[in-house]
């Protein structure tokens, strides 16, 4: 008897959840380089066989969230632009700055922040970073200042490095004292090579639906 195709990615039966380690280095002209007990996991990648070509390191501190991302395997150059963020490829991060399970629809301390390695610029090849709107949210987070995202990438011979800090006056409702746990999901969005994703993959509504995410514990 020939293996079926499940009707249910293995990823959505669990209430997914990761370390996020603490982090007091600084900005530097090249961003900050995260250390490997700064990665994040694909589940999708581990439960349901996913994408994974990027290395997706996270980390927190007192002032903010930390990012380092290094994507390989590519042939092809990444497609960005900065007036095109749903098309780009490039990295998505949601967050749920109150864990707030159960709510469907976004509410204002849940964000998507979107990272380019290109895109930006009179040349397009400037990185960039924007918080994005989430589809069929009830309320918005505060606005984020043109700038107040910092963002350095460098073009390798098969990918590229991408290195991010989200401030936490970015964030709404960011304490990591008093909520040291989460809502949180990522998606390394390619056109070449595809999405990996924390837990589910496109064919899933969870980059409008904080009930699809999973979380993170931010640990020292």
């Amino acid at each position: 008897m020939s293996s079926a195709t499940p009707l249910i990615t293995p990823a959505f039966l669990f209430n997914v959840s990761a370390n996020c380690h603490r982090f007091d280095g600084s900005w530097s002209r090249q961003g900050a380089e995260l250390d490997v007990r700064h990665g994040i996991p694909s589940f999708r990648a581990e439960l349901d066989n996913g994408p994974l070509f990027g290395d997706f390191r996270l980390a927190w501190s007192a002032n903010g969230l930390w990012i380092d991302l290094r994507v390989s395997g590519k042939k092809q150059t990444p497609w960005c632009r900065e007036t095109r963020l749903e098309d780009s490829d490039g990295l998505s991060i949601w967050l749920d700055a109150r864990n707030t399970q159960g709510v469907h629809r976004a509410n204002r301390f849940c964000h998507r922040f979107a990272f380019l390695p290109q895109g930006a610029g009179r040349l397009l090849d400037e990185p960039c970073a924007k918080l994005v709107s989430i589809a069929r949210a009830k309320e918005h987070p505060k606005p984020v200042a043109d700038g107040q995202l910092k963002v350095y990438s460098e073009k390798r011979i098969d990918g590229y490095l991408l290195r991010a800090f989200i401030p936490g006056e970015a964030i709404t409702g960011y304490d990591p004292v008093e909520h040291s746990r989460i809502g949180f999901s990522y998606a390394v969005i390619d056109r070449e090579l595809g999405w990996q994703s924390y837990t589910l993959g496109p064919e899933y509504p969870f980059t409008s639906d904080p009930t699809l995410w999973g979380s993170l514990s931010l640990v020292d």
